[in-house]
Order: C-alpha cells, then sequence, then structure tokens
C-alpha cells in the first residue's frame, strides 16, 4: 500500500517571476494615478531606491522593456512619456476582481440562478408528477415512457396521466445593471481618498459580470455637477473634479439608459460620500452646499418614487457615516424601498459584491 510521499522543500518555487511581482505593484499604482503610466514607473521607481525591490540580475530599465515587449506598454513618441495598453486595462480589471472579489470561475450560461423553479431553457435533473395546467413541452417523454413501462407493463403498451413526469427547469434572471459613481471633490478631501476603492469596487464589479453573467448588462455612469456614461475601459483613469453633487442628473441617466435595455430586471447601484448639492434648471445650476436643500432633495425624492414604480430598486452605498447625510439615505430608501448600506471603504468590495449575487429585496440600515 502506497502511503504519502514526501519530497524536499525548495524555497521559491512556486513563486512568481520578478517581472509578475513588478507588474502587480504597477497595476496597483495605476489605481492611484489615474492611469497615468509615466508617473506610476516614476513612483514605482521611488519605491524600488526605498525598498530596493530590483537587483544587479534584473532592473527597473528591464521591467519597462518586458513591459513594452508583453504589450502592457507602449511608448508615446519623442517625449519619453508612456501610456498603458488596453491589455493593461483589462488587467488592472482582473486584478481588481481578484482583490476585492476573490478568484471567481467564468460562469457557463451567464445568468442569475435562483432557488425557485419556473420556465427556462435550462433543464434541471429533477421530475416531478404531471399537473393540471403543465405545459406539454415540460413532458419528459422518456421518463414517462419508462414509467408507464413500469406501471403497466411492455407487452400491451398504454400511457395514463399518472404516469408522465414533468421535466423540472431552474429559474433564472438576467438582469441590467447600472452603477453610479460620485466624482464630486468631497470624493478626495478630508484626506482620505474615496475614489481610488471606488474605481477599483467598479472595475471588479464590471469585470465579474462580463465574464461570470456575460448575458447581463453593465452601464457606468459618473456625476458630478452633470452626469454622463463612460465605457469599462475608462474607468483606470476616471478622476474627481471641482463639482458639486448632482444626484438627479445622475439617476435621471441612468433610469434613461435601463429604459432601453430588455432585460426584465432592473437595478441601480450608487456609491456616493455626500449629499445631492446641486440641481440643472434649464442652463443654470442651482447650488447649495450648506446642510440639506429640500428643493434639491425632493428632487432625488420624487425619482426614487419613479424608479420603484418602473420596479428598479436603487442601493446606495454611502461611504461617509454623518447622521444627517444617514436620515437623507434613509428617507431615500424608504421611497425606493431599495436598499442602503453605510460601508467603510474596505467593505464596500464584499457589500457590493454580496449584493449583486444575493438579489434579495430587503432593506439594510
Amino acid at each position: 500500500m502506497i502511503g504519502f510521499q514526501f519530497t524536499p522543500f525548495k524555497a521559491g518555487e512556486n513563486k512568481k517571476s520578478m517581472f509578475e511581482q513588478m507588474l502587480d505593484l504597477f497595476t496597483e499604482l495605476l489605481n492611484y494615478t489615474n492611469g497615468d503610466a509615466t508617473e506610476a514607473l516614476d513612483w514605482l521607481n521611488q519605491l524600488d531606491r526605498k525598498h530596493k525591490f530590483t537587483n544587479d540580475d534584473y532592473g527597473m530599465g528591464d521591467f519597462i522593456e518586458d513591459l513594452k515587449e508583453n504589450g502592457y506598454l507602449k511608448e508615446n513618441g519623442p517625449d519619453g512619456t508612456f501610456k498603458i495598453t488596453s491589455k493593461t486595462e483589462q488587467t488592472i480589471r482582473k486584478k481588481s476582481l481578484e482583490d476585492i472579489f476573490g478568484k471567481l470561475k467564468k460562469g457557463s450560461k451567464g445568468n442569475h440562478q435562483t432557488n425557485k423553479t419556473g420556465p427556462s431553457a435550462e433543464l434541471s435533473p429533477d421530475t416531478r408528477a404531471y399537473q393540471f395546467g403543465d405545459n406539454i413541452d415540460q413532458v419528459d417523454f422518456t421518463e414517462s415512457i419508462r414509467n408507464a413501462q413500469i406501471n403497466h407493463g411492455v407487452e400491451n403498451f398504454t400511457m395514463h396521466e399518472n404516469d408522465l413526469l414533468i421535466r423540472e427547469s431552474d429559474f433564472k434572471t438576467q438582469t441590467s445593471t447600472v452603477l453610479m459613481i460620485d466624482i464630486s471633490h468631497s470624493m478626495i478631501l478630508y484626506g482620505e481618498d474615496r475614489i481610488t476603492p471606488a474605481k477599483k469596487v467598479a472595475m471588479a464589479l464590471c469585470e465579474l459580470i462580463t465574464t461570470k453573467y456575460p448575458k447581463d448588462t453593465i452601464d457606468i455612469v459618473v456625476f458630478g455637477n452633470d452626469a454622463w456614461s463612460i465605457e469599462i475601459k475608462d474607468l483606470p483613469y476616471l478622476q474627481v473634479g471641482p463639482y458639486h453633487t448632482n444626484t438627479v442628473a445622475g439617476l435621471e441617466l441612468a433610469m434613461d439608459l435601463l429604459r432601453r435595455r430588455k432585460n426584465p430586471n432592473k437595478q441601480i447601484f450608487m456609491i456616493t460620500d455626500g449629499k445631492p448639492t446641486c440641481l440643472k434648471i434649464g442652463s443654470k445650476y442651482y447650488k447649495n452646499s450648506f446642510g440639506l436643500d429640500r428643493k434639491v432633495v425632493n428632487r432625488c425624492l420624487n425619482l426614487a418614487a419613479q424608479c420603484k414604480k418602473l420596479k428598479i430598486p436603487v442601493t446606495t452605498f454611502m461611504i461617509a457615516s454623518d447622521p444627517y447625510l444617514q436620515k437623507f439615505v434613509e428617507e431615500f430608501t424608504e421611497m425606493n424601498h431599495g436598499k442602503a448600506y453605510f460601508a467603510s471603504l474596505d467593505k464596500l468590495g464584499s457589500f457590493i459584491f454580496n449584493d449583486f449575487e444575493s438579489g434579495k429585496r430587503k432593506t439594510v440600515y
């Protein structure tokens, strides 16, 4: 009998190569430089001088050449600056997914599975007895014939209603999601970088949906004084501006995008750290950064009610804990019958992932 076989341990046998370790650090720095490759390489050089990542066998020059040869970096003309490629953008999204959501396997069907049964193209191995009202196309004829032969014998074949077996099918849902990201100036105020974690979560969610749920759709909406859509490839370069918070414009654009989607299930995720402070009325902006302006708040609440009528739940991820902001979020959530999370930055990813995966409908305060 062969038992366990032990072999000598070799240190570093399964470690990543120097290039892979440097690439992980480089892609992480790109999140903080808003996709600026030249600045990220400058930071990496400074870290290398301090912590001595490289050595005589592999230097920073070798790493830069490997980045270019492997399609992660391209030189931007005679000025000597660098730009990242689409391959790097995808690498950042994959790394964000691994960091935040763990290593998830790609789904084969791209649908959300529920514990309910119902009409669907995805058949379940389970069968049950026929009931009045079942569709004929749900009958498992192979098992029903076999059942009839067992019940009545093979020689004089007959089939009765109680011989029929129905093949169950798993009810699956396809979902259209709009992720709203606040890019107002407060996302980098008070010595706290809130936009970088928000970007990483957005990239991870996009990578999750496009790989595990390819039949789902996701749109990204950013909102400051105005709101506009961005593509997934634009996320690494996203940065805040000198903006107020026009939550109304973000919600209106999100609702417009979801109206065009054919999926029956629609939802809005909103990441924000502050109160709505801005409206656009005609060509002018109405702004008030002091407290909660009822003129602005009421417009937000009206849109929350409209989303409820359209069966679009809004889940708000508030990355601030001011008591008066909590009151506004609770009021908004109650009007929509959606959900609210007061999330710390390090827990933001797990909150969004769990909410997206579970699909439950309850309010969490």
